[in-house]
């Protein structure tokens, strides 16, 4: 399927081992550019990668819209495109609320598709659980959309053990996404288990925690104004980045004896986590892209990951990977 890149299961659908993420592409990371966003794109293609993932609410509707312009075409048979239904946004902010009854559901797929320019959605994720309406509800309206044709697979995002299990009862879910990387392992304990023992694939989302991970930022000051991490990243301010760094700075010597970047390292770690895994870190540069594609096919023995773990160690992490706002709309 493609040039050096390996292949996974999400559940029933084959993708390659690593994924495109488009958060970043319209807004959030600060200043955008289509063109290098498009070419992003189609370099990814071009290296064998087909998950591209996106969701309504980036840049209200504008990453969609760019991700269908970029695979239209040719390109669409080589791309596996997921978006995300879910969360409603208004102005600037990152969400405001959440929506999973089943009249929304069909609702956003429409607008979804007609923003995308396609007549089918790859992967149909629910961004994040809706606490007011039973979870039956809302697969219930997920599998309505694969009978009409209009989604193939449908996935979660940030759901309980326990919500997982109620929703794959309804209709067959491909794949988790939820956030796992080295300083973000809450997962590990039951949500991972339970996806691997029903047969469904995840897909960490922020694998190199929004960029930090790779050693690339020092200091806030590095990011635009318009950077959504100045105020949306507890781990990022100035009470916790100082105590984080010191953490990633354990990782140089590994990654100097791998002769690789710490940022594959740590990518690296996170393919490691299984095969039913299919990380998506995020970019619209493609040097970023290869940086990350490389690590894909690092290959680390036992005792290089355990020397990953213990020198980041999860429980040492300084600061809420989300902030309190944010948390209230994760199942948990």
């Amino acid at each position: 399927m493609s040039d050096g890149l390996p292949t996974r299961r999400l559940g029933t659908l084959e993708v390659a081992a690593q994924g495109l993420g488009g958060l970043g592409i319209s807004e959030f990371y600060g200043p955008t550019d289509d063109a290098e966003s498009i070419a992003t794109i189609h370099r990814a293609l071009e290296l064998g990668v087909t998950l591209i993932d996106t969701a309504d609410v980036y840049g209200h509707g504008a990453s969609e819209e760019l991700i269908g312009k970029a695979v239209a075409g040719h390109r669409r048979e080589q791309a596996v495109i997921a978006t995300k239904f879910g969360v409603v946004r208004s102005g600037n902010g990152i969400g405001q609320a959440v929506r999973g009854d089943a009249a929304y559901v069909k609702e956003a797929a429409d607008a979804s598709l007609q923003r995308l320019g396609l007549d089918h959605i790859d992967l149909y994720f629910q961004a994040r659980v809706d606490p007011a309406v039973p979870i039956e509800e809302t697969v219930g309206a997920l599998g309505e959309l694969v009978a009409a044709g209009k989604v193939r697979h449908i996935g979660l995002s940030e759901a309980a053990a326990g919500t997982i299990r109620r929703a794959h009862a309804v209709h067959p879910i491909t794949a988790l996404q939820t956030e796992w990387s080295l300083w973000s392992r809450g997962i590990e304990a039951e949500i991972a288990p339970t996806a691997r023992e029903l047969g469904i694939g995840i897909v960490p989302n922020a694998p190199l925690g929004r960029g930090f991970l790779t050693g690339r930022y020092r200091d806030v000051s590095a990011f635009a104004p318009s950077d959504f991490r100045h105020a949306a990243q507890p781990r990022l301010d100035a009470r916790n980045l100082p105590h984080n760094l010191a953490l990633v700075d354990r990782l140089v010597p590994l990654a100097e004896a791998r002769s690789v970047t710490v940022g594959q390292l740590a990518l690296a770690w996170v393919q490691h986590r299984g095969p039913n895994v299919v990380p998506i870190p995020g970019t619209r540069r493609t040097g970023h892209l290869e940086e990350n594609l490389a690590a894909a096919v690092l290959k680390l023995d036992a005792d290089e990951l355990a020397a990953i773990e213990k020198a980041f160690p999860a429980d040492e992490v300084a600061g809420t990977r989300l902030t309190e706002f944010s948390l209230q709309f994760t199942d948990r």
